[in-house]
């Protein structure tokens, strides 16, 4: 009796540390969009040229038109799911939305237009560290391998459908590539001449570094958390002589990563609009 109490006790405490990523995930996001915020101000605050302004609505239009696609994209697949699994595929209607929505927002920032201002020469970059926070990106990464690993794992024993393993290797792994080619673009990408065009120069080099580590975030954090919870319950089921805390701790970690893949989802709905400058002297 008491070597039940005592493992239901560190079942718990697991349970509960394996819930700190993601509670730190959420919390540096949190810190994220004041960085956002200082970006936004700093625009606000300097008169653009009239080629900042240009590749500012250029910027803009790119990003919803990319946006649009994406979600076309989910829409085809939709129906796409409908006419391949019939009344079972109404539970792939969200996810297969999503994954289209995020496509093209990925797409958008790793395909953005050269700004037309005159660039610097010789050319000076910023560090990456002034866009974005490189624990974020880390991050982005490191639950990217775990999802991979993961999936790989399920997909060999036989606990996923080869369609299913498919996309859960697929869909994360390109989701990764475009974020890495934009957060390359971004850093390659030489400062303006133009003074009053580094402000906005920063901010859409500090959006697109985050829209695109949160999306591939989400298409990371979503599919390991299902997949933890799938290889926990599995793990479960089965009996053993002793206190068993690996599906304790998978269940643990699928919880805390499906929470975290939404909190970040919903700081990305944050950072979709664009960057806007209200000068004065430009408004007419």
């Amino acid at each position: 009796m008491d070597t039940c109490r005592v493992g239901r006790l560190i079942a718990v405490v697991l349970f509960i540390a394996v819930l700190v990523p993601g509670v730190l995930l959420a919390r540096a996001w949190w810190l994220a969009a004041g960085l956002r915020q200082v970006a936004g101000g700093a625009v606000e605050l300097v008169e653009p040229t009239a080629q900042g302004m240009q590749t500012l609505h250029r910027q803009a239009q790119h990003g919803r038109r990319l946006r649009r696609t994406g979600f076309l994209l989910g829409l085809a697949g939709v129906v796409a799911s409908v006419v391949l699994f019939a009344e079972a595929s109404v539970f792939l209607w969200v996810p297969v939305l999503v994954v289209g929505l995020l496509t093209g927002v990925l797409l958008a920032e790793a395909t953005r237009p050269r700004p037309r201002w005159a660039m610097t020469v010789p050319p000076r970059r910023p560090r990456r560290a002034d866009q974005v926070s490189g624990w974020l990106v880390w991050t982005m990464r490191g639950v990217t391998a775990a999802e991979v690993v993961a999936a790989t794992i399920l997909w060999r024993s036989g606990e996923l459908s080869d369609p299913v393993g498919l996309a859960a290797l697929v869909i994360p792994l390109a989701a990764w590539l475009l974020a890495e080619v934009a957060l390359l673009r971004a850093l390659l990408r030489p400062l303006p001449a133009e003074g009053a065009d580094v402000p906005l120069d920063e901010a859409l080099r500090t959006w697109t570094a985050h829209l695109v580590t949160a999306a591939a975030s989400v298409l990371a954090l979503l599919p390991l958390g299902t997949l933890l919870l799938v290889g926990g319950i599995d793990l479960g089921d089965r009996v053993t002589k002793s206190v068993d805390l690996l599906p304790v701790a998978l269940v643990a970690g699928g919880f805390s990563a499906l929470a975290a893949g939404v909190a970040v989802a919903g700081f990305l709905l944050t950072w979709l609009r664009p960057v806007r400058s209200n000068a004065r002297a430009l408004a007419g």
